[in-house]
């Protein structure tokens, strides 16, 4: 069994034919999917998306991208639904910061302080999005008791910058960025750090795998990761994702 831990399946390019995409999956072996939101407009499908598919877990969140189509109440909704504590919420996110989108940082940042303290008070994980604001993102984590840990997602950084991450609790959302041999910095982390840090991830349906650009992404690819990862720590897949499995099931706790 495989888990894709972060794949968007409640986006408009799956609705023609959610069916077949997770029929598709579940034939190579990834039976289990968490879902994060990007927006307060996705929140109430998300429930209803779990309660169709069992093993369609997902997180409620603001994505730093989407910020300006949000009025001002809507921290106090999140905290109203995660309060509910409905079935298949299994973090918050997914949140974070940007540095190459047009959202001013502060308001960014002001967004994401809420989200982390909301995953500090009801003991949720963090699922973070980061693109060129890495030092602006480790120093508000910092600033939060987060007894849960959380997920870089989309990891494309350095070792030593994961390294400052899995310190605070952290783990690894490794995607479809590895299969490229351009990815050299992150390649050669991957061969270093823990194994017990690594989740796998498709983040479909964009990022797509090296070999399938151009194509919608989606979890019947997962598989794929995972063999590059394995290629990389000269392991085989199975030994591999048995920890991989583990690490999901101790972040998450489906």
């Amino acid at each position: 069994m495989l888990t894709d831990t972060h794949i968007h399946l409640d986006l408009s390019e799956y609705a023609a034919d959610l069916p077949q995409v997770l029929a598709r999956s579940r034939a190579v072996g990834v039976t289990r999917w968490l879902v994060p939101a990007i927006g307060s407009s996705y929140w109430s499908g998300l429930p209803l998306l779990h309660q169709q598919y069992p093993q369609l877990y997902y997180a409620l969140g603001l994505h730093p991208w989407f910020l300006a189509q949000e009025t001002e109440s809507v921290l106090a909704e999140l905290e109203a639904h995660i309060q509910q504590r409905p079935a298949g919420l299994v973090a918050i996110g997914e949140c974070g910061l940007d540095g190459a989108v047009d959202v001013p940082m502060t308001l960014q940042i002001t967004y994401l302080e809420k989200q982390l303290a909301l995953a500090s008070q009801y003991q949720l994980p963090v699922i973070l999005h980061c693109r060129k604001a890495y030092n602006e993102l480790l120093q508000t984590v910092k600033r939060f008791d987060l007894p849960r840990g959380g997920v870089w997602h989309a990891f494309s950084g350095s070792r030593q910058q994961a390294e400052q991450f899995i310190a605070l609790g952290f783990m690894l959302g490794i995607g479809g960025v590895i299969t490229y041999e351009r990815a050299e910095k992150t390649r050669k982390a991957l061969t270093k750090l823990p194994v017990e840090s690594f989740l796998l991830e498709t983040d479909g349906p964009t990022m797509p795998l090296s070999g399938r650009q151009g194509a919608r992404n989606e979890p019947a690819y997962l598989p794929e990761i995972l063999q590059v990862l394995a290629d990389l720590r000269n392991v085989s897949p199975e030994e591999l994702n048995q920890q991989i499995e583990l690490n999901a099931e101790k972040m998450f706790r489906f």
